[in-house]
Parts: C-alpha cells; structure tokens; sequence
C-alpha cells in the first residue's frame, strides 16, 4: 500500500494521475498546505522541503517501507515499480531528458508565473514579463518536440505526458487573459485533451473534492505558503 500526500495543485496532479493509470493502491492523505500542515513534523520528516507531492510505499525495495518526495522522482520510482509508462529501454535518454525539462523548466517557471499575477502583493512588470514569456518559451519547445509525435515519448503515453498534463491544466492560471491560453500550440495543446480525456485523469481530477481543503489566501495561507517572506521566528 502507498501512502500519498496531496494537495490539489499541479505537482500532486501528475502523482494522481499516475497512481490511477498504474492501478496501485494507495491511501490518500491530504496536507493542507494553506493551514501549513506541510511544515509539522510527522510531514517533515517524510519530506524535509516541506512541499506535497510525497509517498510512502509500505511494500518498497526488499519490502521495507520506502519514502520519496519531488514529483519527477516519485514518477520514476511508479514507473519502475508498476513496469509502466516508461517506454521501451532505448527510450531512456530521451525519457530522462524531457522529464528534467519539465521538472526543472515548466513546472517552475509556470509557477512563478502563477505568483506573480496572482499571489505576489503588488505586480512586478519585469517578473510577470519574464516568467509568462518563458512559460511561452517552454511551450513552444514541446509544440516543437511534438511534430510527427503523438506523445512527448513518440508513439507511446508515457510519464512525460502525465507530467507535463499537471501543469497544462492550470494554463489558464499560468497565462491569465488569454480565452485559448494554449491555442498558439496546436500539437501541444491536442496532448492536453489527449490526456485529459483519459478515464484515469478524471478519476484523478475528483481527488480534488474528497477533502475540505481550505481556500481562502490570508494572512495564515500566506505564512505557510511563503514563509521566506516573512522573519523566522
């Protein structure tokens, strides 16, 4: 049985969506993120960075219990366990390539795109700029790779999809006040409702609403979410 510590946002997403295409079992455990449930101690000592996603397989190598944090390797470790979504062996490279890609160019750069239209408390001209633009950038180099392919892989669904299907869906909130924000990349944006069309990423979706989680951005959800901007205390 996995242990799988979520919240509803982009990271967390890709790990649902993946545990349901596996067929793993696991348990839910929602972290409130907003509440600073992330930073107490029985969390942070499955993941000392303080951030979901995290899991903990009670049945992991040699079946001692295994925890893991950070999307792309909780991911790699699914892949291998499950024996799927990881294409065939000479895709190694190119799987590792663009999992890194993703896990060190979209993901971040659409989530600081995502503060400073939405969280920051004054927007920032030259920040907002310069992360949507490279949002852009990021998409236009999948829109690039994807030519001739039907997946970020080639012909075969693979973890790559899944992980950059977390971030797409929030595209709206990555580049508010477009009506179409993923209509300049056609290819890229048929991978979306490819994905999103599969049984597994609506079953994934719906974790959303098995917990109460909270919504409000106040002065609490500020202090758990960014508590570098605020003096250690």
């Amino acid at each position: 049985m996995i242990d799988f510590y979520f919240h509803p946002t982009p990271n967390p997403a890709k790990v649902a969506l993946m545990l349901e295409e596996t067929g793993l079992p696991y348990r839910l455990k929602p972290v409130d993120t907003r509440k600073g449930e992330q930073h107490e101690p029985a969390f942070h000592a499955i993941n000392p960075n303080d951030k979901v996603p995290a899991i903990v397989d009670h049945d992991g190598p040699d079946g001692a219990p295994a925890r893991l944090f950070d999307s792309s390797a909780i991911m790699l470790y699914l892949g291998e366990k499950s024996g799927q979504f990881l294409g065939r062996p000479g895709d190694r490279p190119e799987l590792l390539s663009w999992l890194f890609f993703i896990a060190s160019g979209l993901g971040p750069f659409s989530g600081q795109a995502v503060h400073f239209q939405h969280a920051a408390p004054e927007r920032l001209e030259y920040a907002v700029n310069r992360y949507r633009r490279e949002v852009q950038r990021h998409y236009q180099v999948l829109e690039e790779r994807l030519e001739g392919r039907e997946y970020l892989l080639g012909d075969q669904y693979s973890i790559l999809d899944m992980s950059a299907w977390g971030w797409l869906e929030r595209a709206p909130r990555v580049l508010p006040g477009d009506d179409d924000p993923l209509a300049a990349w056609p290819r890229l944006h048929a991978l979306y409702q490819r994905v999103d069309a599969r049984p597994a990423a609506a079953r994934a979706k719906a974790l959303d609403t098995r917990h109460d989680f909270k919504t409000e951005m106040d002065e609490q959800a500020l202090r758990a979410l960014f508590p570098s901007n605020y003096p250690a205390t």
